[in-house]
């Protein structure tokens, strides 16, 4: 096939932030493409299947491989500055943030081992160690980040879906046991792309069994009448089953208070002991915040962030009846802030699927 002639057709299995970013890079590269994403939940929707709407969310990148991890938040981060300055409907914003651990800066995962650094130390605008007196009681080091984003899920999730219908890419609501049913109703696909995240794991020719469930927990409040004039994060680890965190949302978001890291807990209930427990610790971590007990609660909230062993998967595949997938699933809780730069990668290997293809 000639696609010089004839503009690719795309299929995007998943609308959460990856499928949609996938989807927005795809029609940036090929204007002309008819591109389709195809989910059982949208923006807008919120249920325990569909993680997006349920993060946190903010910048403050988990990555030290001195290698591809750090180069998708850094392309996210980039993507983010411009959002900010051109698009103040899409719920991004900058703040600042401290970031306290109950361990030496040694064994926080904050390092890379390489460089011996914290890699993103001029992105954010310099990182600032805390003075002994500001510390929280019982907190080893802390570091203050110049200037990242926080980011109010719900707007910032309905704005990439207007976007895509803006940019003339179809939705259709629907859900398929696998990739194979789902190209057998779209026999036209020249590509697909699987951004499922934790679907992959049950998705029957998929069946990624190195996929598991981190269960996290939320509580949305009103915004106290002390603003709150950071962000806040304290743990023992950059990636910590109790980690508690503070991130008072953009435009009228309220202030979501977390959280928690269960792996391999599949429970979409709320859990209100620890709701309790959290609305404590962050009360302890931002006395600003005031009393646990005068915070006014807008929500609870749980969510299953798409785990996978190994790292995130960004893979060509080619599929049984010969049409190209590539996968991009498996960030964890580093959805939001990798999104554009996995996006990019996943649009490099469809560039070279479509390369091949066209000198058979």
């Amino acid at each position: 096939m000639d696609y010089s002639r004839e503009p690719p057709t795309f299929v995007v299995l998943g609308a959460g932030v990856i499928g949609l970013t996938t989807a927005l890079a795809l029609r940036a590269a090929y204007s002309s493409s008819s591109i389709t994403i195809v989910a059982k939940h949208f923006p807008g929707d919120r249920s325990i299947e569909y993680a997006s709407p349920w993060a946190g969310a903010n910048w403050a990148s988990f990555a030290h491989d001195n290698g591809p991890l750090e180069h998708y938040d850094r392309v996210t981060f980039h993507k983010f500055s411009e959002l900010v300055e051109r698009h103040p409907e899409a719920g991004i914003g900058r703040m600042g943030m401290w970031g306290v651990f109950d361990a030496p800066l040694e064994e926080t995962g904050l390092l890379t081992a390489e460089t011996g650094r914290i890699w993103y130390d001029e992105l954010v605008g310099g990182l600032r160690t805390l003075e002994e007196e500001e510390l929280p009681e019982e907190a080893v080091f802390g570091v203050e980040f110049g200037s990242t984003f926080r980011i109010d899920t719900q707007k910032y999730l309905g704005w990439l879906g207007t976007q895509t219908l803006t940019q003339n890419i179809q939705h259709i609501r629907r859900s398929y046991p696998s990739l194979t049913a789902l190209l057998a109703d779209f026999p036209s696909t020249t590509l697909l792309i699987n951004a499922t995240g934790l679907g992959s794991f049950s998705l029957t020719d998929v069946a990624d069994t190195t996929m598991y469930p981190t269960r996290g927990q939320t509580v949305l409040i009103a915004e106290p009448k002390t603003p709150i004039s950071r962000m806040y994060f304290r743990s023992s680890q950059r990636l910590c089953s109790e980690a508690t965190y503070i991130f008072p949302r953009p435009y009228g978001g309220g202030v979501i208070l977390g959280g928690s890291r269960q792996d391999g807990d599949w429970n979409g209930e709320v859990d209100m002991e620890l709701a309790k427990d959290i609305m404590e610790r962050c009360c302890k971590l931002a006395p600003e915040l005031g009393r646990p007990k005068d915070l006014q609660i807008i929500s609870h909230g749980v969510g299953l962030r798409p785990s996978r062993k190994g790292m995130i998967r960004i893979e060509l595949e080619k599929w049984s009846n010969g049409v190209p997938v590539v996968h991009n699933y498996g960030h964890a809780g580093a959805g939001y802030q990798s999104s554009w730069g996995t996006a990019e990668r996943a649009l490099e290997l469809v560039k070279k699927a479509l390369e091949t293809s066209a000198k058979l």
